[in-house]
């Protein structure tokens, strides 16, 4: 379905082959319509111009006045103005605005779809927690700003894949076992237990413990650790991925595959993929220089199997079996994406925490080793969470953390992901717990749904103002929606479909919430308006046919609001109480 953003840029693209012989098909995709960041400039502005001047060896603003003569005859602006140093802008007319109008009313459940995607495959990694411990509000950034992307990619045309990587097979699944044990123990009665570095003291294993006890009696007390470290590992993991399910499911979190490192490696996936670096000579026995800082009495030299890492991009080589024969960590992570590139995926997104990003062009050459299918990698920076002026600090390993659980309850699922998703996804940012929880237009969570439960009492009251409003055609809302504050309202609707698929594209999911403030401060600023001029109201007396062209402004606005903010996964209230 295609919407009036997108029928310009066509004619646009079209146009440039036509006049000037440098826009060629390779190319044409970088000539489009935006929104000025002034709207005093135009409703729209095109920059072709000055793209064009240095291939066509002419002024800028010569070109741009024979672009302009040619969009003066499109039936869809009313004036097309030129301004240095080549800048074309636009106005929109009122007809081709309201066409928007009436295909999003007409087509409430699609209206917002695109196929830019065209139905390639996408795999996008999220959260990925170490099976250690229920998710804290630390990881709550990456899990919503994943699930999102997701949403976005999905509604932009794409087949995803949401997965979460379980890492079940590393010392700290060990580590774990061992503090279940102990909390076995307690539940048994003894009491001496003690939880010194590096086991985990955190409470949220006593319910474990309990369940243990309960399932295996004293049979494990006072056994060897080879007789109950690998059953205590898999209960273990088992149990803390249910919390984490449930902590996921909490924050309208759901993915569709897990994966788990254990089973990777258990199928002898590993070992087949070293070979597979052998036959393609992606490896060799060599030895590192020393890290930068290192003194050289800190540092042994010692030969190990590398992986050609510098040779995709990488900073170094890379070790994959150590000294000792055991693998590195980096060893079952390129497992694990060559089984996701067997999977024949067109795409790979993985979401990384702040402490990975030195993580990042090491994966990406394993992956190009590989194969030529892109891999993204996007991480998301540190939230600080404050209470009461001061900042919250939390420790998994040292049970202080702040759970996400606590979080949700204390401000809602809602709260959580409009306020994690309104800043891009590498900045750093603060979330005020004592904000968050007041019903005030400083709080964007309040502030949308303000504006969408506003739409909603609008057309409420008209309905009981006017019991039979009419249907009105294109000409009536021609005529009714003709002031600039209907005008403005328009032209941010119809932004939409377009912001979409950009946002979709530079895979940034903040500009649907900014986007949504800014449709949602056009909405309050329009009911504004209405106090002093009772000719831009939504129930205008005595003049029905004017109601029902606002009402149907209101009614497109609506569903803008509550579809955007299901792609963040937010609720749109018809209500605020």
């Amino acid at each position: 379905m295609i919407d009036v953003y997108q029928k310009l840029d066509q004619d646009l693209a079209a146009l440039l082959q036509e006049t000037f012989a440098s826009v060629v098909e390779s190319n044409v995709a970088r000539f489009f319509f935006s929104s000025p960041k002034d709207p005093e400039h135009g409703d729209l502005a095109c920059n072709a111009a000055m793209m064009l001047a240095k291939a066509e060896k002419t002024s800028p603003m010569i070109l741009a006045e024979k672009i302009a003569t040619s969009l003066r005859q499109w039936a869809a602006f009313s004036s097309v103005e030129i301004a240095k140093p080549g800048f074309i802008n636009v106005r929109l007319n009122t007809e081709f605005l309201c066409t928007e109008l009436q295909r999003i009313l007409a087509h409430p459940k699609d209206f917002s779809h695109s196929h830019l995607g065209a139905g390639k495959t996408v795999n996008v990694e999220y959260v990925s927690v170490n099976p250690t411990g229920p998710l804290h509000v630390g990881h709550a950034r990456g899990a919503v700003f994943g699930d999102a992307l997701s949403a976005l990619l999905q509604r932009i045309g794409y087949d995803v894949t949401r997965e979460y990587y379980i890492n079940d097979a590393g010392v700290q699944v060990d580590v774990l076992a061992r503090s279940s044990y102990r909390r076995y123990l307690e539940a048994l009665g003894d009491s001496s237990q003690t939880f010194e570095a590096p086991l985990y003291p955190g409470e949220y294993l006593k319910p474990l413990g309990q369940t243990l006890a309960e399932k295996y009696g004293t049979l494990y007390q006072g056994a060897p650790e080879s007789e109950w470290l690998e059953l205590f590992r898999r209960e273990a993991t088992t149990a803390m991925m249910q919390m984490i399910r449930a902590d996921l499911a909490a924050l309208g979190v759901v993915q569709d595959v897990f994966s788990s490192e254990q089973e990777l490696v258990a199928s002898g996936a590993v070992e087949q993929t070293l070979d597979e670096m052998h036959k393609r000579a992606l490896v060799y026995r060599g030895v590192l220089e020393p890290p930068k800082g290192k003194k050289p009495d800190d540092w042994e030299a010692r030969e190990q199997l590398l992986f050609r890492a510098s040779e995709f991009g990488d900073d170094i080589d890379r070790p994959l079996i150590k000294s000792d024969g055991s693998w590195s960590y980096f060893t079952p992570d390129i497992t694990y994406h060559r089984d996701k590139l067997q999977r024949g995926y067109d795409w790979l997104i993985n979401i990384f925490g702040a402490d990975h990003i030195g993580y990042v062009k090491r994966l990406k050459a394993a992956v190009a080793a590989f194969s030529d299918v892109p891999l993204d990698i996007l991480c998301c920076q540190i939230v600080r969470f404050m209470e009461n002026g001061a900042p919250i600090r939390m420790s998994k390993r040292q049970g202080t953390f702040i759970a996400l659980a606590e979080l949700i309850d204390a401000v809602g699922k809602d709260v959580v992901r409009l306020h994690l998703l309104g800043r891009k996804n590498d900045a750093h940012m603060d979330f005020d717990l004592e904000l968050m929880r007041q019903q005030s237009l400083d709080n964007p969570v309040f502030y949308i749904q303000y504006a969408h439960a506003r739409c909603h009492s609008a057309i409420r009251h008209a309905e009981a103002e006017f019991p039979q409003l009419p249907s009105l055609d294109l000409e009536a809302l021609v005529q009714k929606l003709s002031s600039a504050a209907d005008h403005a309202l328009l032209c941010k609707l119809a932004e939409y479909p377009d912001m979409l698929r950009r946002a979709g594209h530079a895979l940034e999911v903040h500009r649907v919430a900014i986007y949504l403030r800014e449709l949602s401060k056009a909405l309050h600023g329009f009911w504004n308006y209405g106090k002093d001029k009772a000719e831009l109201r939504v129930v205008v007396r005595d003049d029905p046919i004017q109601t029902a062209a606002r009402c149907q402004l209101f009614a497109a606005v609506k569903l803008v609001l509550a579809d955007g903010l299901a792609l963040l996964g937010v609720t749109a209230v018809d209500e605020l109480r």
